[in-house]
């Protein structure tokens, strides 16, 4: 997943697609302990999405609360 694809999202889609891909990376996991994951990049670039989505989301929190600082 790119960047650009992440920015493109709104909250609700950006809180599903972290949701969809916290799931994915529990059974990524399940799959690498079990020997059964045969690309284990996949955790890495799973866990880098995860990380793109948690920081558009943040920086949106922090964007909200200084427009409200402003107001008032």
């Amino acid at each position: 997943m790119k960047s650009k694809q992440v920015l493109e999202m709104n909250d609700k889609e950006l809180q599903d697609k972290l949701n969809e891909l916290k799931s994915q990376l529990f059974f990524l996991r399940f799959k690498n302990a079990t020997n059964q994951l045969s690309n284990t990049k996949e955790l890495t670039e799973t866990r880098h999405d995860i990380a793109r989505v948690k920081t558009v989301i943040r920086q949106r929190e922090l964007a909200r609360a200084k427009k409200a600082e402003a107001k008032g």
